[in-house]
């Protein structure tokens, strides 16, 4: 076939021309061997090359050219027919084959286009969603370091400078003005912890460091402090080693999960759990709120389509059901065979 490629870089009317001389060539040898040997199948060859490399009117013409060769091949051979309508037929038979290759051929050159266009669209796609994710991490990524580095500093400055009105304001025997300072000391200390665990959640900086294991389970204690909702984790999986990306988008699904059954599923109470079942590493995420199927506009958003490819790109399957007592369970499976081939086509 790559020889075939090479050839086909030629010129149409190159092409034609030595596609008519390969005819005429296989017309002499069909000659020579006599009528008692047919060699017509093997006009088929010059019609499919030219259908390939050119169009299908120049393999038509190929075809007809190939009839008129083969005509004279076996007329000159002296093949007896026993009757006129014998030689016609057989003449028509021979040469609806060619155009049959002809058109055939071209068909199937047209079908391999719409392939080849079909599949370079899709990695075209693929190329996209991955750029935009990549671009989504990056961003979050730039608003936590900003978050952390920027809004938790001066936050952290105006609690100081609370705290140390307090003092001043104790030094002046003004207790009602110095309790208001305390507390506005202490509200400023709990938003510099949210921001700090707000940066956190779009800046997992632990994954390189300790792992996913590690990660989440900081994410779990991060949401069930803010948010008062009962959020564990559970761990049984042996040392399975991923790369840094595929970790994220583990972390970035039990993100999304945690976010969908407190947002849609109204769940009070939410286990994650990372477990290993021979080489296989399995993230779960189970609640007890309503369920995917009743939870209104859970199905329908971005997020649930997101987590998916989430899971193809780290190599892995996503699978999202709704539990037998209620509440939702969204499983991702990943095995070190899945992950080696996903790292090999990133």
């Amino acid at each position: 076939m790559s020889f075939l490629k090479l050839f086909c870089r030629q010129s149409c009317p190159r092409i034609f021309a030595e596609m008519a001389a390969l005819s005429l060539v296989i017309g002499v040898i069909d000659y020579l061997t006599g009528y008692e040997v047919s060699f017509f199948i093997f006009y088929g060859i010059p019609i499919f090359v030219t259908a390939w490399c050119c169009d299908k009117k120049l393999s038509i013409l190929i075809a007809l050219l190939a009839g008129i060769i083969w005509w004279w091949a076996d007329l000159q051979a002296g093949h007896p027919y026993l009757h006129n309508w014998h030689e016609g037929w057989e003449t028509i038979v021979r040469l609806g084959f060619f155009i049959f290759i002809a058109i055939g051929s071209s068909a199937l050159k047209e079908q391999r286009s719409v392939v080849e266009a079909r599949l370079a669209l899709l990695e075209h796609t693929q190329r996209l969603e991955h750029e935009i994710i990549a671009i989504s991490e990056r961003e979050q990524r730039r608003i936590g370091q900003d978050l952390h580095d920027g809004l938790c500093q001066f936050l952290a400055g105006i609690g100081c400078a609370a705290a140390s009105l307090r003092g001043d304001l104790e030094k002046l025997n003004l207790a009602a003005e110095a309790g208001v300072a305390d507390e506005l000391a202490t509200l400023l200390q709990d938003a510099v912890v949210q921001t700090r665990n707000l940066a956190r959640g779009l800046v997992p900086l632990e994954i390189d460091e300790v792992g996913l294991a590690s990660a989440l389970e900081e994410l779990t204690i991060s949401v069930s402090r803010l948010t008062g909702t009962q959020c564990v984790f559970e761990s049984t999986a042996s040392r399975i080693t991923l790369d840094d990306a595929a970790a994220i988008h583990l972390y970035r699904i039990t993100q999304e999960a945690i976010n969908n059954a407190m947002k849609h599923g109204k769940a009070q109470q939410i286990t994650v759990s990372l477990g290993g079942i021979g080489r296989t590493l399995t993230l779960r995420i189970a609640d007890n709120g309503t369920g995917i199927a009743n939870s209104p506009g859970a199905s329908r958003g971005m997020g649930l389509n997101i987590m998916r490819y989430r899971a193809r790109l780290a190599g892995g399957e996503l699978h999202v059901e709704s539990a037998r007592d209620g509440g939702t369970i969204v499983c991702c499976k990943i095995s070190p065979q899945q992950n080696e081939m996903h790292e090999r086509a990133a």
